[in-house]
């Protein structure tokens, strides 16, 4: 139990502070997201791959809300902490609860593979993110291509996800 909780807070504290690495995130990318989650579930993927998707989506309505409170001038101390984190909770705890995660069947790596999941997909789209900030960068502040703020992030965690589907 106490491996788990610190491994959470692991997750939770390198969410909230790589967060601020990606200071730009669309609309259509939490929704390209939320889709690629769903998509993965209904054709019963393993809970490992769809956790990717779990924290994509996570990592990116965290940023999302964080640019729009700050856009309506609704800022708050520690928002880069809280909002994060109550976001994480509202879906890990929930699933603690159910039973669904801290099953002893469902582990990878001897770590719950929704957590693992959920770890490893901010992890990605936040370095997608980053990978986008720092193409536009070189490019004199201009995409490569169309939608690259969105297209890198979902191919990316598509890779992914393909990737762990193939090794499990």
């Amino acid at each position: 139990m106490k491996k788990r909780f610190l491994l959470l807070a692991s997750f939770l504290f390198m969410g909230t502070t790589l967060a601020n690495i990606a200071k730009a995130v669309c609309p259509v990318c939490v929704v390209a997201v939320s889709a690629g989650l769903g998509f993965s579930r209904w054709l019963g993927v393993d809970d490992v791959v769809s956790s990717i998707w779990i924290g994509a989506l996570l990592a990116s309505t965290s940023i999302w809300t964080i640019i729009w409170l700050n856009k309506k001038n609704w800022s708050f101390k520690y928002q880069k902490i809280i909002i994060p984190v109550t976001y994480y909770l509202l879906i890990l705890v929930p699933l603690y609860y159910a039973d669904i995660i801290g099953h002893s069947l469902n582990k990878i790596f001897g770590i719950d593979k929704i957590i693992f999941g959920a770890v490893l997909g901010t992890i990605v789209f936040l370095a997608s993110i980053w990978l986008h900030n720092f193409l536009k960068k070189k490019n004199q502040g201009k995409q490569f291509f169309y939608y690259q703020k969105v297209v890198l992030p979902v191919v990316i965690l598509i890779i992914t996800s393909l990737i762990l589907w193939m090794i499990i």
